[in-house]
């Protein structure tokens, strides 16, 4: 029998209880803001979410009971498997053991579904009939859209036009599982026929699509906005990613040195890391990484502002790491990465010191990719890719050390949708792009005038 390769738990021991990382935070985190300036109350919530969320949005509950019906659909799939990484280990002759949380195993192929059908239950708890959103590479609308089939809710599907283009099968995917599938912008809504006047040309952005579901949602009877990344209640319903890892890691007797996790809007690597964070605030010396495209470098070049999550500035002032609202992100392939904004928690943890941050070339990521395809078999989707050439960095120092070290990663979804990707990078038809400071300033722009979250006081 050759050495173990996956480390799986059986159905029975999958957790039962999502972890909220607000209980230990050492600085309770700066509230969202309404238009007045003053904290965003549940009621000025409820025409977008129902209540049963925006209570788990605010909650400081350090545990939260998964129900039932959830666990029995999380159940087709979880809990997911641990993998090591023998032969890319073997191929970079390094002392680093490297470990990766498969969540490509799921229906639609990612970690979305872990906090849509959770939304989508809610919701149906909640007598919504029908869920709008929007969606970047298709991931999280192929889960919202297998969620809301489970639970017989109506799903419509902004989809941002560059991915809406580049990535054909996500959309049929999501046809598959009825729900309706639209480019944004799109001449349906208001906002998106300011947009295509404006610019008709425009490869469309999430804080565009953000808005016109929200739009659609706020006009339309028995409906309510469900967001796959950056909120609360989405980082709490994905924990149970890092959870299953800890139970993993503790069957063979090893806790990572490096937690890594590609960062877009911040709901994977959240899912992974914060209960390892948890650990961090409590004595452990452990290394956290978010990993971002230099395209959208939003934790490593963008301030600390309050900022809205859309266009349109429909949703609240939030504290976070912002390239600015009106920020359209070059066409990168990584279309999950492209959100000008990240978690408020992930960017109070960078605040608070808990987490580092890099930002990596599509090039070096695609390189990274068809490496650890060719040798351990998975094709990884353009963002996962992120997290492997940023696991190989930490292995190669680890070699030049001459150290044993434990890398954990998140494998945050499968690359068979994003095969066109591939085939561009294959024919040389990839550029690096780095978001020119000049850019920059004119995205944060937007900003000026937005209040400041207070500093913390170490």
């Amino acid at each position: 029998m050759s050495e173990q390769i996956k480390v799986v738990l059986n159905e029975d021991e999958i957790p039962r209880q999502w972890y909220n990382i607000q209980a230990d935070l050492p600085h309770p985190m700066p509230p969202p803001l309404g238009p007045d300036g003053n904290p965003v109350t549940p009621e000025m919530l409820a025409p977008v979410f129902p209540m049963n969320l925006i209570e788990q949005e605010m909650s400081t509950e350090r545990w939260i009971d998964i129900p039932e019906p959830v666990l029995e659909k999380l159940l087709l799939w979880r809990p997911a498997p641990l993998y090591r990484a023998r032969a890319l280990e073997k191929y970079l002759d390094t002392p680093a053991r490297i470990y990766y949380k498969n969540e490509g195993v799921s229906p639609a192929g990612s970690h979305k579904p872990n906090t849509a059908v959770a939304q989508a239950y809610y919701n149906k708890e909640f007598g919504i009939k029908r869920l709008t959103t929007e969606t970047g590479a298709g991931q999280w609308g192929s889960a919202l859209a297998f969620a809301t089939s489970l639970f017989g809710l109506e799903c419509r599907v902004y989809m941002v036009r560059i991915s809406f283009d580049q990535k054909p099968f996500r959309k049929f995917m999501m046809q598959v599982w009825g729900a309706e599938c639209l480019s944004s912008p799109n001449e349906s809504t208001k906002t998106g026929q300011a947009i295509l006047e404006e610019d008709p040309d425009t490869p469309g952005s999430l804080g565009i699509a953000i808005s016109e579901a929200i739009e659609d949602c706020v006009s339309s009877e028995n409906t309510r906005y469900a967001l796959g990344s950056v909120l609360n209640h989405v980082l709490l319903h994905q924990s149970i990613i890092g959870l299953e890892a800890q139970k993993q890691m503790t069957k063979i007797n090893e806790y990572p040195d490096v937690v890594i996790g590609c960062a877009g809007g911040g709901s994977n690597f959240a899912g992974l890391s914060f209960p390892y964070i948890r650990d961090k605030i409590n004595g452990k010396d452990i290394k956290i990484v978010g990993v971002e495209p230099t395209a959208c470098p939003t934790l490593t070049r963008a301030p600390y502002s309050y900022d809205h999550g859309d266009v349109a500035k429909m949703t609240p002032l939030m504290p976070m790491h912002s390239l600015g609202h009106i920020f359209v992100p070059k066409p990168i392939h990584a279309g999950g990465l492209r959100y000008h904004g990240m978690a408020p928690l992930v960017s109070h943890c960078l605040q608070e010191g808990l987490i580092e941050a890099n930002s990596l070339h599509q090039l070096e990521c695609y390189e990274a990719a068809l490496l650890f395809a060719r040798l351990e078999g998975f094709i990884p989707a353009p963002e996962t890719s992120h997290a492997i050439a940023q696991a190989i960095r930490e292995a190669k120092q680890a070699k030049e050390e001459g150290k044993e070290k434990v890398i954990l990663f998140n494998w945050s979804g499968h690359g068979l949708m994003d095969l066109t990707g591939y085939n561009a990078y294959l024919e040389g038809h990839l550029h690096d792009y780095k978001l020119a400071e000049e850019d920059l300033q004119k995205s944060i722009s937007c900003m000026e005038g937005l209040p400041i979250p207070p500093a913390i006081q170490k």
